[in-house]
């Protein structure tokens, strides 16, 4: 399943937060996920992982569009003007539905756009998906 992978989960929403890692913790118990509640937190994490250790390689994050202090739309353009972080890959996972934030979340070069309703209850098919894009793509 999914081995030696850091997520980091950029989510306001405790419940929400809550559910994602159960979801992630049935396909493997192991995996390491790291919380933060908003952009600015989620960043600060990335930038200092190599002294803190917080957040090892590889890595992917699940980012929140809609949250205080630094959005995710912000957190993005943040994350890919840094040469460093340029390259991170980004699931949205939001309740926004619209097309213009999904248009703008891929300009941003995200790999997946999911709407939190979509993914069923309790986050069922995330598990499964970030397991499926795991072994499709080549992380390391």
């Amino acid at each position: 399943m999914i081995k030696n992978l850091s997520i980091l989960l950029v989510e306001d929403d405790d419940v929400a937060a809550e559910a994602v890692t159960r979801s992630l913790r049935k396909v493997d118990p192991k995996i390491k996920i790291i919380w933060k509640q908003n952009g600015k937190l989620a960043l600060d994490a990335l930038r200092e992982k190599a002294q803190q250790k917080e957040i090892s390689e590889p890595y992917l994050v699940l980012l929140d569009l809609n949250m205080p202090v630094m959005n995710g739309f912000e957190f993005l353009e943040h994350i890919r003007k840094d040469k460093k972080l340029n390259n991170t890959v980004v699931f949205i996972l939001t309740t926004s539905n619209e097309d213009n934030d999904r248009t703008r979340a891929y300009h941003n070069n995200v790999a997946g756009y999911m709407v939190k309703h979509a993914i069923g209850p309790q986050f069922a098919k995330l598990a499964t998906l970030m397991d499926a894009y795991i072994h499709a793509v080549e992380l390391e």
